[in-house]
C-alpha cells in the first residue's frame, strides 16, 4: 500500500483501493500523489477504483487536513501542478488514460470522491451508494470533472441541480437521472465491476485503446485549461470568510452561518 491507497492486480486488471476507512477515504496529499501514480503506471487493460470498508467510496478531500488549513500545497505537489497547467494531477492522470477506468462506487462519493466517480468511464454504484458534489456547501466550486463531465452524463438541468445544490442523492436517483447505469446489492459491487472489467480487458487492447482516444479527442473539453480556471477559483474561494466558516462548522460539528464575504 502506498500513500492510502491499495493496489492489487487481477490478471490484465489492476483495482485502486481508497484506504482510510477511519476517514471515510478522504482524500490527503499523499493519497492523491499515490492514486496519479498508480494511473499513470498502470501496466492493466482496465482499472477499477473502490474505496475500503461500506461507508464510502471516497468522501472528498480531508476537512482536517486540506480544507481547513485553506489547502497549503506541499512543494512536491505544487510542483506537480506545475506540469499539468494547474489541473489536478490525479485528475490529469485519470483524463488522460487510454485504459478504460471502472469506478465500484461503494458508499458516499463526495466533492471529489463524486468528481472521482464521474471521471470513470462506467459506474458501478452499489444500493448503498451516495452521490454529492457537495463544493457549493463548501464556500468552494467544483474541480474541471464537475464542469466538463458531469453535464455529459446528466444533462445540463440535472447537473445544474447537483452543483448548485450540493444535494446528496441515493443509488436509485443516480440511476434515474443517467449517473449509472448498474445498482447492485453491496455484495455484489466488486463481482459485477470485476467481471466487466474482465471483459473489457479480454478484448483487444490496441483497439479499446483506440476507442478510448477517440471519445477523448471528439467530446472531452481541454481539461488543462478548464483545470486552470477551476483551480484559480477554487484558490480564490478558499481564503473567503464563508469557506473558512463552512470548514471550521464542519470540524466544530454544527451548521454554518454564511455572510457572501
Amino acid at each position: 500500500m502506498s500513500g492510502g491507497l491499495k493496489i492489487e492486480q487481477d490478471g490484465q486488471v489492476t483495482i485502486l483501493t481508497l484506504d482510510r476507512p477511519e476517514a471515510m477515504n478522504a482524500l490527503d496529499y499523499p493519497t492523491y500523489m499515490a492514486l496519479e501514480d498508480a494511473v499513470r503506471g498502470a501496466d492493466a487493460r482496465a482499472i477499477v477504483i473502490t474505496g475500503a470498508g461500506d461507508r464510502a467510496f471516497c468522501s472528498g478531500d480531508d476537512v482536517k487536513q486540506i480544507l481547513s488549513k485553506g489547502a497549503p500545497s506541499t512543494p512536491e505537489m505544487a510542483e506537480r501542478a506545475k506540469k499539468t497547467g494547474g489541473l489536478t494531477p490525479a485528475a490529469d492522470a485519470l483524463l488522460g488514460t487510454d485504459i478504460p477506468v471502472i469506478a465500484a462506487v461503494n458508499g458516499f462519493a463526495l466533492g471529489w470522491g463524486a468528481e472521482l466517480a464521474i471521471m470513470a468511464d462506467i459506474r458501478v454504484f452499489s444500493e448503498k451508494a451516495r452521490f454529492g458534489e457537495i463544493f457549493v456547501t463548501r464556500g468552494l466550486t467544483c474541480d474541471a470533472p464537475g464542469f466538463g463531465r458531469l453535464v455529459q452524463l446528466v444533462g445540463r438541468e440535472h447537473a445544474c441541480e447537483l452543483l448548485f445544490t450540493g444535494d446528496i442523492i441515493d443509488a436509485a436517483r443516480s440511476k434515474e437521472i443517467g449517473l449509472t447505469s448498474r445498482v447492485v446489492p453491496p455484495e455484489d459491487l466488486m463481482t459485477t465491476a470485476l467481471d466487466l472489467a474482465r471483459r473489457i480487458a479480454a478484448n483487444p487492447p490496441l483497439a479499446v485503446q483506440a476507442i478510448k482516444k477517440g471519445l477523448r479527442e471528439t467530446v472531452d473539453p481541454p481539461w488543462r485549461e478548464v483545470g486552470k480556471m477551476a483551480i484559480t477559483e477554487i484558490r480564490r474561494l478558499m481564503q473567503t470568510d464563508d469557506a473558512k466558516e463552512s470548514a471550521a462548522a464542519f470540524l466544530e460539528k454544527r451548521n454554518p452561518v454564511f455572510t457572501g464575504k
